[in-house]
């Protein structure tokens, strides 16, 4: 059954591009590029400047997470590293989608040379995904309480019934942080394990996840035109909701799913104005990254891949490696016994 599942996966977020991208395409209609260009080139190099920084502040706060899950596995490694190995799981988690497999290869391949067992990879990879779905539970939970009327540009839902869904929400968290004060005992649901933390991971937690949160969603808000712009707390909860449906799509990028979320939950500002702004989001926190993360893995498994490639071509010309000289045999096999 788990090996069939392998195989339906890809076809569901397959499915989910094609029938986002013919809602999109309903939705666009009438809009040229030439208005989405106008759009993007007229915010102007502050508002640019401000959607750099921003990307920045967001992959940092993912260093971060991975600093954290490092932590609660045991282990320390340099600062540098952790953002290398960060930046690039990420950036590639984030395009490939299935992102805990993509961005859990990059680890291994990484951290594995560093001293991490398979175990322990998992554990860091499962505990960065947690975290993001932490920070998502919080500030939804906040943007709930704080703007229920928000859930009425995408749901039918009464203010009421959402106040009370973030109020939920916040109490998970407060759960959370006091299952790790108190040491309450872990969660079992079947077989699966939920182990609380310890408080200061957990303290931890609950500034990264909402501060990567943010970062990316700053980057539409400052790509978003002054007219019409319902604010940043708005742009907030419709990112989260955008970025989630995307994530459970399983379509890489979310690519489809998050752009008719964002256009059909911001109808007073213009469409061309709104794609021009997930254009400079999708530039900006996918691609270019993803870019720069590809040189990052040339560079670092030139040697491997060299090795790969002199295989294949050993095999393809059917030419064999010389044979050890004599004395290199002997000495092989006294080291042997």
């Amino acid at each position: 059954m788990k090996k069939k599942l392998e195989y339906v996966w890809p076809f569901v977020g397959l499915a989910a591009v094609v029938f986002s991208l013919y809602l999109l395409s309903k939705e666009l209609r009438g809009v040229h590029l030439g208005d989405i260009w106008e759009a993007m080139t007229d915010r102007g190099m502050l508002a640019f400047g401000l959607c750099v920084a921003s990307t920045l502040l967001a992959y940092a706060a993912l260093a971060w997470y991975d600093r954290i899950a490092l932590m609660h596995v045991g282990k320390k490694l340099p600062w540098s590293v952790v953002s290398v190995v960060s930046f690039v799981a990420y950036a590639l988690g984030h395009n490939i989608g299935v992102s805990v497999v993509s961005s859990g290869v990059v680890r291994y391949r990484a951290y594995s040379r560093m001293g991490l067992t398979v175990g322990e990879v998992a554990v860091v990879t499962g505990f960065c995904a947690f975290t993001f779905a932490y920070g998502a539970v919080l500030l939804g939970g906040l943007v709930l309480v704080g703007e229920p009327g928000l859930v009425s540009r995408v749901l039918d839902m009464p203010a009421s019934v959402a106040t009370a869904v973030g109020l939920c929400m916040l109490a998970l968290v407060l759960l959370y942080q006091a299952g790790s004060v108190f040491h309450f005992r872990p969660l079992v649901i079947r077989s699966f394990h939920i182990e609380y933390p310890k408080s200061q991971i957990a303290f931890r937690q609950m500034f990264a996840a909402p501060l990567e949160i943010i970062g990316a969603a700053s980057i539409i808000y400052f790509a978003l035109p002054d007219a019409g712009n319902p604010g940043f707390f708005a742009v907030l909860g419709i990112f989260l909701l955008s970025f989630s449906a995307g994530l459970i799509s399983n379509a890489p990028g979310g690519i489809g799913v998050f752009e008719f979320v964002f256009i059909k939950a911001l109808p007073e500002v213009p469409k061309a104005d709104v794609l021009a702004a997930l254009i400079m989001f999708r530039l900006l926190y996918l691609i270019i990254p993803l870019a720069m993360s590809c040189v990052v893995i040339l560079v670092f498994e030139r040697k491997s891949l060299g090795e790969a490639f002199s295989a294949i071509g050993s095999k393809l010309g059917g030419v064999r490696p010389p044979p050890e000289p004599a004395h290199q045999r002997q000495r092989t096999d006294a080291e042997r016994l």
